[in-house]
């Protein structure tokens, strides 16, 4: 059994304001994205440029922080939103949902594409690859925060969380950030180094994010506000990436005719 590195929330004070490690880890993840898509433009085949990264990095963050906000508060937690609309705003202290900001992201992006006159496809085909870095680091953030603790086990893998009693757990959110984020990126990185038909990267994307997601979930302990969602073993988080490795399978089989990407 590894001991649990228990860490300050708090990472420093600016004059008297907390910086928490969880915000800093969406910096982090925002920067890195940043990084990658800069990389990205300059084999795109589009003619997306340099000039538009900037939009296309506010549009995605501002997706990504509304949507996973509004999607937790609302897939995980409708009556504490109902009651106080306000925690809404309390990012800090974690209750983000993926499928959530992945739904405002693609509706950022769709207003993106919009903007700049270009395929919806061609731009989430450009910025999947990017996307693994901001959830490496979420996963983090949430394995520093203490949440989204896995189940109890017996392995030599377990580790004792603060506020999840005294007996060990798996770090599901570390096998989190070693499949949605560190493989995930590889295989997307490598993948979207080639040509591809339109919507195939965003088309793996979906799959790689939903299986490894729902295979996760099989370690990880349901949100403890409404448990298994169906035949007594399906989580919520599993409900939710069933549509997303359909969507992506559909993306990977169904041919678009505006060339490769």
């Amino acid at each position: 059994m590894f001991a649990y590195p228990a860490i300050n929330p708090v990472a420093f004070y600016l004059f008297s304001w907390p910086v928490y490690w969880y915000g800093l880890m969406y910096l982090v993840g925002f920067l890195g994205g940043w990084a990658v898509l800069a990389l990205r433009l300059k084999y795109s085949p589009r003619g997306f440029t340099q000039d538009q990264l900037s939009d296309i990095v506010f549009y995605s963050a501002l997706g990504a922080i509304i949507g996973g906000r509004l999607g937790y508060m609302i897939f995980y937690d409708g009556p504490v939103l109902l009651a106080n609309p306000l925690l809404i705003l309390q990012i800090w202290k974690g209750g983000m949902s993926f499928h959530g900001g992945l739904l405002g992201v693609l509706v950022a992006m769709f207003l993106c594409a919009r903007k700049m006159q270009k395929p919806f496809l061609a731009l989430t085909d450009l910025i999947a690859p990017a996307v693994p870095i901001g959830l490496g680091a979420g996963r983090i953030g949430n394995f520093i925060n203490g949440e989204l603790w896995g189940r109890v086990t017996t392995s030599s893998l377990g580790m004792i969380f603060p506020n999840a009693g005294v007996l060990p757990r798996y770090p599901s959110q570390l096998f989190e950030f070693a499949l949605e984020g560190i493989l995930m990126f590889i295989i997307l990185w490598l993948y979207s180094n080639k040509p591809r038909p339109l919507g195939k990267v965003s088309g793996l994307f979906a799959i790689l994010y939903g299986v490894f997601r729902f295979s996760i979930e099989f370690f990880r302990e349901p949100d403890v506000q409404i448990g298994f969602v169906a035949f007594g073993w399906l989580t919520e988080g599993q409900l939710l990436s069933l549509p997303l490795i359909l969507v992506g399978i559909l993306l990977m089989v169904f041919q678009f005719k505006k060339g490769s990407v």
